[in-house]
């Protein structure tokens, strides 16, 4: 009998990851706003909270007071740079740093869509401070989207630079 090579990974596997993600985040959401009051703070270690906080923004608030129109613009950049996630993990399928990358990114911002448009803002719980600085609070959701962008970081240091072709032509 001959062996057989291993079987590539199918590119909507990475989806199943991008759906955990996505369950993740909504339960910890729903779990937070059932026990919290908006605003309420419980203090879990000296340098970490739970607080439920609600954000029309972006990253850090980001355009979080700009009057509304920021939703419609967040819901349309979210589903544009997913389509443009999944389209990546079609044509890279072999690529597990980059796909787990994208998957995590792709689980995040579909976690925090949901949000978006079915609350018209996101749900936001981890709070990280020290020395009487905080951090602006955030889900799995950002975490996700955040752990992804490490892991494309990663990516892009451990492939081999890729040298411009030789112009043989003289010109």
């Amino acid at each position: 009998m001959i062996p057989q090579a291993s079987t590539p990974r199918r590119w909507w596997h990475w989806l199943a990851l991008s759906a955990v993600v996505i369950v993740l985040d909504h339960i910890t959401k729903v779990l937070i706003q059932q026990s919290f009051m908006p605003g309420e703070t419980r203090v879990i270690a000296p340098f970490f909270n739970l607080v439920l906080a609600f954000n029309t923004g972006a990253a850090f608030s980001f355009l979080a007071d700009a009057g509304g129109w920021q939703r419609q613009f967040f819901i349309v950049l979210t589903l544009v740079i997913s389509v443009f996630l999944v389209w990546l993990m079609r044509r890279h399928p072999e690529d597990r740093l980059l796909c787990l990358a994208l998957s995590l990114i792709l689980g995040g911002a579909m976690g925090n869509l949901y949000d978006r448009v079915v609350l018209g803002h996101v749900v936001d719980f981890i709070q990280l401070h020290a020395g009487g600085h905080y951090f602006p609070a955030f889900n799995v959701a950002d975490s996700a989207i955040s752990a992804g962008a490490a892991l494309l970081i990663l990516d892009a240091f451990l492939k081999p630079a890729v040298k411009p072709a030789d112009d043989t032509t003289g010109a």
